[in-house]
């Protein structure tokens, strides 16, 4: 724990990140390569099956969004308490984290599952892919007690500063996932059924991995005895990940919304929407990474009253970040039409999914900025702002514009949906984080 604290507190800034982002960053690019292949072998299969797992799509963020609500709500918290060398402080809110993670995963799979049908319809699921998808989610709503243990602990080994323990579990899971699914789908015959049982299995598999390494090699203990689901924790883990929840239930909102305006105009629109929002994450995904990467640096400085290295951290993210999605992006837009068709070739989904990736990626650079301002306030705790700042893009923008632009511009207006909510969160973000980032200056 000391040969931690120092390293997170005086190796120098740029290299430390590069090694806390380079598990992370594999650990994205796998779980969005993931996310590719299943709809790529999905797309094998037909165009209605590609948009039920699209529609799909969002129960599986809400599943996520639990999970980074228990995972980085209390993963803030620890990290800031390692900063501060509060070890049995952090062993009780790994705990407490954990478990009550669980439990709440529970309760909403029984609600989800007792509502099944009128869920898929609400998810956005037409009459002619409501079978599908219903075929697909059940067995994804079985497993996601195991996936929001996953995904919790995850977030709390990265926010500990083992984000290699952490990639290790996740990687080992995505990568059977991509193996398997063929198996699973097309020489069982099983179908969407298969991707979902997959995904389930290889779910499991992550999360026996993960809990062996942290109780052999993490950081933090993790024990039911420990669990200590006191006024005082549960209250730092709501205010640590309200902003996670906040983002990516809006986020889960913002594809039913999608999904909604997109069917208005078919399947086809349904499935080349869902293969965009595959592409763009697998872009985000390694900038995503480097600022996770960022993230315990940020709580063990913040924790011990380093400010000048989160300043450091915070520029030195959002610079390279920047200029790496702006590559990327140009590679996209240029590529657009085989990046979509390489998932299902149908000139209606091409022709859907390519123009809404072309005006997504003229703006998408922007969301470097977005994403470090978010991460930095969540991690020391600015929890108001945070979540100001992870409602934008999905929720105070989007929501609004969704509903709007496609009454009088029609599926134009679906594609243009996203790129104005980035540019309007850029905006957003100056005002919020600009006085934060002169207090850390100023000491």
């Amino acid at each position: 724990m000391s040969d931690r604290y120092e390293q997170m507190t005086t190796a120098p800034v740029r290299g430390l990140i590069l090694r806390l982002a380079l598990p992370t960053v594999v650990s994205m690019l796998v779980t969005a390569l993931y996310n590719l292949a299943t709809t790529f072998y999905v797309g094998q299969l037909s165009t209605e099956a590609t948009a039920a797992v699209g529609v799909a799509f969002a129960a599986m963020a809400v599943i996520q969004a639990v999970g980074f609500f228990f995972g980085q709500g209390s993963g803030n918290a620890i990290s800031r308490y390692l900063g501060a060398r509060c070890q049995k402080d952090a062993a009780q809110m790994a705990a407490t984290g954990f478990f009550t993670g669980i439990v709440a995963s529970v309760i909403l799979v029984l609600v989800a599952l007792w509502l099944i049908t009128p869920l898929c319809r609400l998810l956005g699921a037409t009459p002619t892919i409501l079978a599908h998808t219903q075929e697909y989610l059940c067995p994804i709503l079985l497993g996601s007690p195991v996936m929001t243990a996953a995904f919790t602990l995850n977030n709390q080994l990265r926010f500990q500063g083992n984000a290699f323990l952490g990639m290790a579990g996740i990687v080992s899971g995505s990568l059977l996932n991509i193996l398997l699914q063929p198996l699973f789908i097309f020489v069982l015959g099983w179908g969407l059924f298969g991707a979902a049982v997959c995904t389930v299995v290889c779910q499991s598999i992550s999360l026996v991995i993960l809990l062996i390494l942290n109780a052999t090699k993490g950081s933090v203990p993790l024990s039911l005895k420990n669990t200590t689901p006191s006024r005082t924790i549960l209250s730092e883990i709501i205010r640590g990940g309200f902003p996670s929840l906040a983002r990516q239930g809006l986020a889960c909102l913002a594809t039913l919304l999608l999904n909604h305006a997109a069917g208005i105009f078919g399947d086809a629109a349904i499935a080349g929407m869902s293969i965009t929002t595959r592409i763009t994450f697998m872009m985000y995904a390694v900038f995503l990474g480097l600022g996770q990467g960022y993230q315990p640096l940020c709580g063990y400085c913040y924790g011990a009253h380093r400010y000048d290295r989160v300043l450091a951290g915070f520029r030195f993210c959002t610079i390279y970040g920047t200029i790496g999605m702006t590559l990327l992006s140009v590679i996209g837009f240029v590529w657009a039409e085989p990046l979509v068709l390489l998932f299902r070739d149908d000139s209606a989904v091409v022709d859907v999914g390519s123009m809404a990736l072309r005006f997504q990626l003229l703006v998408y650079p922007l969301n470097m900025f977005v994403t470090m301002s978010n991460m930095t306030l969540q991690t020391i705790g600015r929890t108001r702002p945070a979540t100001i700042l992870a409602s934008a893009r999905q929720g105070i923008f989007f929501i609004p514009l969704i509903l709007i632009l496609p009454t009088f511009l029609g599926i134009t207006g679906v594609q243009l949906a996203t790129p104005i909510a980035d540019l309007g969160s850029f905006l957003l973000a100056f005002p919020l984080v600009i006085n934060t980032l002169r207090e850390l200056k100023n000491g």
